[in-house]
């Protein structure tokens, strides 16, 4: 098959920019034919698939498509814009953008079918083509649509004339019926997948020599660690008040923030605010440090207010890393208490409570084993990829 994919964000530092290249990387390992669709602000070269960038201001390019940086539902690393703050002027032109790119590349690459992904523009600009298509609805683009109506009329008509919506947890399956009405015929829940051949244990990893590559020099017995973006449904200050808590119960703890965003310093303020010694912001990491954090922490953990589904959860059980995160959105899916733990949201005594209990367990190590394999066994993307060129068959038909 020939696949067109396209994406609202570029292919790293999100949760669908991750999805999107997992997902062309293995429909080009199947044999499939690939080109993603996507936004940028720097150059990039991907040589397992073909790509096709929308170059945005904001990385230090000159050659760009539009004078303002990509927007996103929330934040990105390499962006603070969003889609709220945009003119109407932008959003027709961003509109008429990606239509005119999409139809490009329908005209060109000839593709069988468009996987389109978020209830946003994408899908929109598939429906002008006469291809059939698919959406991943992946959450974000669903506080979206409730946060700003003047893309209703694009993401309604995306949604209405999809032939098929995948869905990646049972809150946003829900959530996609209510918003946008669409028929549990034309829904199918496929929870995200990893790349298993690079997210795995990683024998005779060295906690010090990890923690060096952030410029800390500390061996600490115990290790925490939070992969996401700094802004406020990820509840990062709610894992800081936590950690006021397991400091002072574990004694030589440390705990790792890895990410970036709007709320960098106010989250420093209200670290120095609790006083924490241990607790230390490494900014944004590439996919292979994020394995050696995930490889080198006792404990990863997902305080979410809100969370669509949590491909970081995902990804730190298949380094053997149980976690602990909060009993909404897509975690209860798959987080079961054979690998973690979950607690009320907003609660940072009942987060510290189960940090402390998950890394002082006499069976720790076991638990680490099991949930590198429950990853492996349910998880991986070689399992989740055939449901998907199955949805990919059905709608050629």
């Amino acid at each position: 098959m020939r696949i067109l994919i396209a994406n609202h964000f570029p292919l790293e530092g999100s949760g669908s920019g991750i999805y999107t290249m997992n997902l062309a990387r293995e429909l080009t390992e199947q044999g499939h034919d690939v080109k993603v669709i996507f936004p940028e602000n720097k150059k990039v070269e991907y040589t397992d698939f073909k790509i096709r960038p929308i170059y945005f201001a904001g990385g230090g390019l000159t050659d760009v498509a539009f004078d303002y940086n990509f927007p996103c539902f929330t934040s990105h690393p390499r962006s603070n814009n969003t889609y709220y703050a945009l003119t109407q002027d932008q959003i027709d032109d961003y509109v008429n953008h990606f239509v005119a790119v999409i139809k490009e590349e329908v005209d060109s690459f000839k593709p069988d079918v468009i996987h389109a992904q978020h209830l946003w523009i994408t899908p929109y600009a598939a429906a002008q083509t006469g291809v059939p298509y698919i959406v991943t609805a992946h959450g974000t683009d669903l506080k979206g649509f409730v946060k700003d109506d003047r893309y209703h009329k694009y993401a309604i008509e995306g949604a209405k004339k999809a032939t098929k919506i995948i869905t990646i947890s049972k809150q946003v399956d829900a959530e996609v019926e209510q918003l946008y009405g669409v028929e549990k015929e034309r829904r199918a829940l496929i929870l995200n997948g990893y790349d298993e051949n690079l997210f795995k244990v990683i024998g005779q990893l060295e906690r010090h020599n990890v923690l060096k590559e952030f410029g800390i020099d500390r061996n600490p017995k115990h290790m925490v660690s939070f992969v996401g973006k700094l802004t406020d449904f990820k509840g990062v200050d709610v894992l800081l008040k936590a950690a006021r808590c397991y400091e002072d119960k574990l004694g030589d703890v440390l705990t790792i923030i890895a990410g970036n965003g709007e709320l960098y310093e106010s989250l420093l303020s209200l670290k120095k605010e609790l006083e924490l010694k241990n607790v230390f912001f490494i900014g944004h990491v590439n996919q292979r440090q994020l394995v050696d954090i995930y490889n080198v922490a006792d404990v990863s953990t997902v305080p979410s207010r809100t969370e669509p589904f949590g491909l970081v959860a995902i990804e730190a059980l298949a380094c053997g890393t149980p976690v602990v995160g909060t009993n909404q959105g897509g975690l209860p899916d798959f987080v079961i208490p054979e690998v973690g733990e979950l607690v009320p949201v907003e609660d940072d005594l009942a987060l510290a409570k189960a940090i402390y209990k998950e890394i002082t367990r006499d069976d720790h190590d076991e638990r680490c084993k099991y949930s590198a394999n429950y990853a492996k066994e349910h998880f991986s993307w070689k399992h989740s990829i055939h449901e998907v060129e199955q949805l990919y068959k059905n709608v050629m038909k």
